[in-house]
């Protein structure tokens, strides 16, 4: 099961489900993604998780379902959980797909659906940075410290930890830049798939302190010992990040403008 929460409410950028971007919404773009991202596997559930009618009217109009839940509820996986819980039957696994992120990286959905079906407890999309990715995080950290996660993963792909600042840290750089294309940087993709047990044993659980920190929720999940398996993938077309302002919308409509549009269209 695929869920998109999209609550009504955003103090910096209000019913931004709504929101046009190039001529279409925020949330159909969404929408459009994650049905071409599920493609022919008929076995996997698409729906929008809301707190208001309209939103939900909206999605049903893209040909996509719609569940009301809770508007207190405060997190996307909150209201991802409330959604699998409203089924009849509980899903082998809840994908919680933010609805202000439509320009994930290609393929990015499809990989996680994969892993949970090959069993993983939690499975998220990592990026390898080349050299002038690196640098480029680098430099935007200078200006915005608390945005882009990197992810430090062991050789099997289980995450070891993640963190707003860049691990791990590269002794002997200007070497390693000399002989190897590419950095031994992850960054993370904002994408989680949970077996429906993790998903609700993690929903349980208190925030730790050390999730507090750093303001990454996936913490959360490695302190309770529910392991997360981190899935390659390659680098979108536009920056990965959500939209959260109108500077977001003016940015990725540039770049819509530049590149063409990578979102596919409804049926």
């Amino acid at each position: 099961m695929v869920v998109i929460p999209a609550r009504a409410g955003s103090s910096r950028l209000p019913r931004k489900p709504l929101r046009l971007i190039a001529g279409r919404t925020l949330l159909h773009r969404t929408i459009a993604m994650a049905r071409a991202a599920i493609g022919g596997q008929g076995d996997v559930d698409l729906v929008v998780a809301t707190d208001d009618d309209e939103i939900a009217d909206h999605a049903r109009q893209a040909g996509c379902a719609a569940v009301m839940t809770d508007s207190a509820i405060a997190t996307g996986s909150g209201r991802a959980l409330a959604a699998a819980r409203a089924c009849p039957v509980p899903p082998r696994f809840v994908v919680n797909l933010q609805g202000d992120s439509p320009f994930q990286p290609a393929g990015a959905l499809a990989a996680v659906i994969a892993a949970l079906v090959s069993g993983a407890q939690v499975a998220t999309p990592v990026i390898a940075l080349d050299w002038p990715a690196l640098d480029a995080l680098r430099d935007h950290k200078c200006r915005s410290p608390f945005s882009g996660t990197t992810c430090a993963r062991a050789s099997d792909g289980q995450a070891l930890w993640f963190s707003k600042t860049i691990i791990p840290a590269i002794r002997d750089e200007q070497r390693l830049r000399a002989t190897q294309p590419r950095s031994p940087i992850w960054r993370h993709v904002g994408l989680y798939g949970y077996a429906f047990d993790a998903l609700a044993r993690f929903e349980a659980a208190a925030p730790t302190a050390l999730e507090q920190l750093e303001g990454l929720e996936q913490l959360r999940l490695l302190e309770l010992g529910i392991p997360i398996l981190t899935v390659p993938v390659d680098p979108p077309r536009f920056d990965s990040s959500g939209i959260d302002t109108e500077a977001d919308i003016t940015r990725v409509e540039a770049l819509i403008a530049a590149h063409g549009d990578p979102t596919p269209l409804l049926p």
